[in-house]
């Protein structure tokens, strides 16, 4: 049986071995303990894991600027995909939205991940061809 529950700090060292260990998922300095503990408080309750018998085999980050929500790290390992896990991480992500009333959800995909695509486009949502996403990093800091 899947248990899903909120993601607090003291699922950071099993969520960043999920991290590490899939493909198409980038690791940052900004996904270290200490930003993730800001990130977990700046965002309360829409963060969440999907934990199984054997140990957590699911998670995703959610958090928003106001206006718009942000996905992150959406990922359930091979063996437990096809079982909705993805589904239901992404829509307690968009009810925990709807409820501060924010419509509107982005996220990003790495152009190389193939599977994610796939699974996003199967979802409805959409590939945005009218915006181009630009980034500034702190000289001295690239893996920010």
């Amino acid at each position: 049986m899947i248990n899903i529950r909120l993601m607090t700090l003291d699922d950071f060292d099993a969520v960043l071995a999920l991290m590490s260990n899939t493909p198409g998922i980038s690791i940052r300095d900004a996904d270290s303990r200490e930003s993730t503990a800001r990130y977990l408080a700046r965002n309360p309750g829409m963060s969440f894991v999907a934990e199984s018998d054997s140990g957590l085999c699911g998670c995703v980050m959610c958090g928003h600027d106001g206006r718009r929500g942000y996905l992150q790290h959406l990922l359930v390992l091979p063996d437990f995909r096809g079982q909705g896990i993805a589904n239901e991480l992404v829509q307690r992500c968009l009810s925990s939205l709807e409820a501060l009333g924010i419509g509107k959800c982005h996220l990003d995909v790495l152009k190389t991940n193939d599977a994610a695509a796939r699974f996003w486009q199967r979802q409805g949502w959409q590939l945005r061809q009218d915006i181009d996403r630009y980034s500034f990093t702190r000289p001295g800091n690239e893996n920010a």
